[in-house]
């Protein structure tokens, strides 16, 4: 999850992180539209955020909600502060 900050409005946004450029991130998300996949993907820079977590995977929606998932420690933990490349002090 992402916090960031667009002209004087604070927003979160949540997506897989598709990239990482040393000067902004790029969040992905897909979802299907008519019968077809389509993928939306954003660009924020490092200055406007305020907060970058990581967050436990989410299941696909294909998956059974009656199948036990296997504890594992990293979808036990709790979502930790990512470290930036290259972030202004």
């Amino acid at each position: 999850m992402v916090t960031y900050r667009a002209g004087d409005i604070i927003l979160p946004a949540t997506g897989n992180l598709a990239a990482d450029s040393g000067k902004s991130i790029f969040l992905e998300e897909s979802y299907k539209q008519q019968g077809s996949t389509k993928t939306f993907r954003w660009e924020i820079p490092y200055p406007c955020i305020v907060e970058l977590n990581e967050c436990p995977e989410i299941p696909k929606p294909s998956a059974s909600v009656q199948e036990p998932r296997e504890a594992s420690s990293e979808s036990a933990r709790q979502p930790n502060a990512l470290e930036l490349k290259n972030r202004p002090a």
